[in-house]
């Protein structure tokens, strides 16, 4: 690529650019985990506690994830399930038919992975809902790295 590069810039009479190569998401993406709590099952669709708040890229641009069920195991069959967020939006859909065990329940917790690029940084309090924590965790120890925001840090920038 770099002896092509170097033959059309010249070819061009243009100076052979340098290129620079910023991996991002590539790197940052699956070294996050977003663990999301599991509030109804209605159907073939789990709600659970975060979404579009949290996570807009699926809302913004068709971003989908998969989900696993984590903290239990189950050994009903896979059925095919979607997974919505709380806001009752049309787009608020973090994973559309992903094979979840069929006695999911409110209160199981559902892993959704490579969300570390963009998840936190694009979080907004749509809708009044706080921003979730941020848990950093290395060799099986956990640690808080942004707290979660409550319901005191939305009302503390009202001044009405």
């Amino acid at each position: 690529m770099l002896v092509a590069l170097a033959y059309e810039s010249g070819r061009a009479g243009l100076p052979r650019p340098r290129l620079t190569v910023e991996p991002g998401r590539w790197v940052v993406g699956p070294a996050g985990i977003t663990l999301y709590r599991v509030a109804a099952v209605k159907g073939r669709f789990a709600i659970v506690d975060g979404g579009m708040s949290d996570n807009p890229r699926p809302a913004l641009y068709g971003a989908r994830y998969h989900a696993r069920l984590v903290g239990r195991r189950s050994s009903d069959p896979l059925v095919p399930r979607t997974v919505v967020g709380r806001h009752c939006e049309a787009g608020d859909v973090l994973a559309a038919d992903v094979p979840l065990p069929a006695d999911l329940r409110p209160g199981d917790l559902l892993a959704v992975p490579v969300t570390g690029a963009y998840h936190l940084s694009m979080a907004s309090t749509y809708n009044a809902v706080g921003r979730p924590p941020l848990i950093a965790v290395r060799d099986g120890r956990a640690r808080v790295l942004l707290r979660r925001e409550t319901a005191a840090d939305l009302l503390r920038r009202d001044v009405g």
